[in-house]
């Protein structure tokens, strides 16, 4: 596919899409964790979360699949960080840190967060975002924790986030973050389509110096949803170029936002990046197509950067890349 094309991607459409899947884990299960971690501490916590990691591995076909794509695949682009080409028992240390990882999600919006566990790598960039006063919008993934970003910001600076989530199934672990801390300055939306009611709405919230984040590397559930074809780890796939146009709608600085921590190593820092973006994004009519482009294959390179120290914390299990055998067939999340 030619770099400056924007393309409908029909198949998506018309094949199983990754918001189908299935959500793993319900409110109650959520509350128990919640409840063995407040009286019994964390290795409680790791230790029931176990069974759960060999369920997923060995009932989750498609889940299991997609992880080991990934998997291969970085073994594939970056062989000198492997001894041995990813088979089960990588797949197992994947689910692992995931499981750990929607713990730590809960933890992040309820308990306060040691600022000396955090290793940020840009403190310049840290200092700027810190210090100016603008709304922002962030473009995060499903790469790590997102919740240790939104948690650590507003523990050094007093402000109003909102969360674009197009994932219907994602609901139950909003709910219980938001009934553990009430007072939170997070507020959750639905979005499943930007039109002109939703974009004035976050325009209002960026002028009054809010911030609003967005994920960029899963394409919207809506099967008419363009995307671009970028290169990502040696291969094509599919981004979507919806956090772009709603840039271009805000006329508000863009960062980007990493969070990630690595739970099976003895290093047990939480990983914090920040990129300066864009100042503002424009797309001139003569040019749209290519900066789409751009800027989405712009994202797809920092976001495998991080991928690359840190691959077990890739938590989009279904096949990801276009010409993924099961291409477009979620696996259960």
């Amino acid at each position: 596919m030619n770099g400056d094309t924007v393309t409908n991607n029909k198949a998506s459409a018309d094949a199983l899409h990754w918001s189908s899947m299935r959500e793993a884990g319900t409110l109650t299960g959520l509350r128990f964790l919640w409840a063995v971690h407040r009286y019994f501490g964390r290795p409680a916590v790791s230790f029931l979360l176990r069974p759960i990691v060999w369920y997923f591995v060995l009932f989750r076909a498609q889940a299991r699949r997609g992880s080991l794509e990934f998997l291969t695949t970085h073994w594939q682009c970056y062989p000198e960080l492997w001894k041995k080409k990813p088979g089960l028992s990588a797949s197992l240390r994947h689910f692992r840190e995931f499981a750990e990882t929607v713990v730590d999600k809960l933890m992040a919006w309820h308990l306060e967060l040691d600022p000396n566990l955090f290793y940020i790598r840009d403190k310049e960039t840290h200092r700027r975002l810190l210090n100016d006063t603008r709304g922002q919008l962030i473009i995060g993934s499903h790469l790590g924790n997102i919740e240790y970003c939104r948690g650590f910001m507003q523990r050094y600076k007093s402000q109003t986030i909102n969360v674009l989530l197009h994932d219907r199934h994602a609901q139950n672990y909003v709910a219980m973050m938001q009934s553990m801390n009430p007072q939170s300055r997070v507020n959750v939306f639905q979005v499943d389509e930007f039109d002109i009611t939703t974009i004035l709405q976050f325009k209002d919230k960026i002028d009054a110096g809010e911030w609003v984040f967005i994920a960029g590397d899963r394409t919207p559930p809506s099967g008419n949803t363009r995307t671009v074809a970028v290169t990502f780890m040696g291969r094509t796939a599919h981004l979507p170029i919806g956090p772009y146009l709603l840039a271009r709608a805000l006329e508000c600085p863009v960062k980007l936002m990493f969070a990630y921590r690595n739970y099976c190593g003895d290093d047990n820092r939480l990983y914090f990046d920040v990129v300066d973006f864009a100042d503002q994004i424009k797309l001139p009519a003569k040019r749209r197509q290519q900066l789409l482009q751009d800027y989405a294959q712009q994202y797809a390179n920092h976001l495998e950067k991080v991928c690359r120290e840190a691959p077990y914390q890739w938590f989009n299990f279904y096949s990801y890349w276009a010409d993924s055998p099961h291409s477009n067939t979620p696996g259960d999340h």
